[in-house]
């Protein structure tokens, strides 16, 4: 696993190696990663990603958010409630310098504290597959302030998720069993 593009090109990520099953750690693939990002700059959504502020909620090894950061994003945030998830994102922070763009935070993304910063422009949704938490994560963080009016959410799944109504949906797309919704907020 890899950062595809921009000031950490090419920066190899820690390993997730076997991992805990009770983790569910499932990184989001290079391949996937590229396309995503291709479809998210390509002019479809006026470049979210530069100068964003971005939330990366079930960040697992925050790849996603990190990859933003490469591509121009000023501040990302990453919230796990994983051990394993952390220490892997602690190291990906650390092997891409990118310590002062950043915060993680351990938390229940569907439980979330009130945000004590500005709100996010550019959500990363990533949660474990098939158990509602999606829906339950977006609730908690829009009531706690997380999110801005007008961010652009970005959700995987395995299966077209259940949109809350507070959301718009913009597009999905299928790249082999992973499907990506990208909502505005």
């Amino acid at each position: 696993m890899r950062i595809i593009a921009g000031a950490f090109r090419g920066r190899h990520l820690a390993e997730v190696g076997k991992g805990d099953r009770a983790a569910h750690l499932r990184p989001t693939t290079d391949r996937v990663r590229e396309s995503l990002f291709s479809h998210l700059t390509g002019g479809h959504y006026d470049d979210p990603v530069s100068g964003a502020r971005v939330l990366d909620l079930f960040a697992g090894t925050g790849a996603l958010g990190l990859e933003a950061l490469s591509r121009g994003a000023d501040f990302a945030c990453f919230i796990d409630s994983g051990r394993m998830a952390l220490t892997l994102i602690d190291k990906n922070i650390a092997l891409c310098r990118a310590g002062d763009q950043t915060r993680v935070m351990r938390a229940d993304a569907s439980r979330l504290p009130e945000n004590p910063d500005a709100p996010y422009d550019l959500i990363f949704l990533d949660p474990p597959y098939g158990m509602s938490l999606g829906e339950r994560a977006l609730a908690s963080a829009r009531r706690a302030g997380w999110i801005r009016d007008g961010a652009l959410i970005v959700w995987e799944e395995n299966a077209p998720p259940v949109i809350p109504e507070f959301l718009s949906l913009l597009g999905q797309r299928s790249y082999g069993g992973t499907v990506i919704s990208v909502c505005r907020a």
